[in-house]
């Protein structure tokens, strides 16, 4: 006898148990094209597995997070950064009794869409496209119209919303309420993004012998803790003490949202601007960095001049010729994009 009917309600029943203030399957906006239900997996457990099968999160293998072809392999890719999100992610998601497969499915969905060469190759295409270019954006455009063949991996809402809305301003990692994922889970995949590529940038740099763990500022290492461990756990243990009211203990006559305490913050967002300082702009001035600008450039040209040349399902041919050009090259990994590049006879 067969007990593939009771999953779904042993499932629901746990999902049910979240806070009040929890996204619920049962409650999604749901998907562009309505589809059966999984008989074994609710709806943002079975976006998270869409994301997990996809060529673009294959791909985030090889694609930059700062350090350009980096020598050694303890550096961090894409790929690893994006499980590092989600494993802060779900940590503070499950101590605030929220849906840690919608802040999973989020998290491991978030850049999908980023270009190689991290930001340096975001910032080419930004130069070259007629509205500019953002990963966030790329990323959505991704999931909702790009894979498989074109037809998107059709995912929820909830989902979708957290994507788009997961990047932060130069300013600082907090923003205007209105510019927040509509989700408290999709705020925690947000700010478990900082807390992920803060600190392993940080170890990167001290790897490239950029920094060491001295360097960072006395506030910094007085606040948030000296080493890599004692920052993250200062990190996720303020998050989830700030955001207590997302539990649902508190009652339900107040607002939750997933936030930090005001000194916390403060050091955070001084870490924030002591890596652009010097990291992120020093690595931006390196010659690798203009090199992957320039090819970048180099292949935006060529391919809008040769869009017949275009051998990927990763665009949509009825789309301009510079639409499919910027697709192309933003689902490209670092290396193929290297490769390509000296195939077409460019110096690299």
């Amino acid at each position: 006898m067969s007990h593939i009917h009771e999953v779904k309600a042993i499932l629901e029943e746990r999902e049910a148990s979240l806070s009040t203030f929890a996204a619920r399957s049962s409650r999604s906006r749901g998907r562009e094209r309505p589809e059966q239900p999984s008989p074994v997996r609710l709806e943002f457990q079975r976006d998270r597995d869409r994301i997990i099968h996809s060529k673009s999160f294959r791909r985030l293998k090889n694609k930059t997070h700062v350090f350009i072809a980096p020598a050694g392999d303890h550096y961090v890719t894409r790929l690893t950064h994006t499980l590092e999100v989600a494993q802060i992610a779900r940590t503070i998601a499950r101590a605030l009794n929220l849906n840690e497969d919608l802040t999973e499915a989020i998290s491991l969905g978030h850049d999908l869409g980023h270009t190689p060469f991290g930001h340096r190759g975001e910032d080419a295409l930004a130069e070259l496209l007629p509205e500019g270019f953002s990963h966030n954006e790329q990323s959505l455009r991704v999931v909702e119209c790009l894979e498989r063949g074109g037809t998107g991996l059709n995912l929820t809402w909830e989902v979708r919303d957290g994507i788009l809305h997961h990047s932060k301003p130069r300013e600082g990692v907090m923003v205007a309420e209105s510019d927040l994922p509509a989700t408290l889970e999709g705020q925690i995949a947000r700010l478990a993004d900082a807390i992920a590529y803060l600190n392993h940038d940080i170890a990167d740099a001290i790897r490239a012998g950029l920094l060491s763990d001295d360097d960072l500022p006395a506030a910094v290492r007085r606040t948030l803790g000296k080493r890599h461990s004692q920052r993250i756990n200062t990190l996720v243990c303020d998050i989830v003490d700030k955001s207590w009211a997302a539990t649902g203990l508190l009652g339900e006559d107040v607002t939750p949202s997933i936030g930090m305490s005001p000194p916390v913050l403060a050091a955070t967002d001084e870490l924030r601007e002591f890596m652009f300082q010097r990291v992120y702009l020093w690595e931006d001035a390196q010659p690798d960095a203009a090199a992957a600008r320039r090819l970048v450039h180099l292949l935006f040209e060529y391919y809008v001049d040769h869009p017949d040349e275009i051998s990927s399902d990763f665009t949509l041919p009825d789309d301009p010729a510079w639409q499919r050009a910027a697709d192309y090259i933003a689902g490209m990994t670092d290396t193929f994009a290297i490769d390509l590049g000296r195939r077409l006879g460019y110096e690299v």
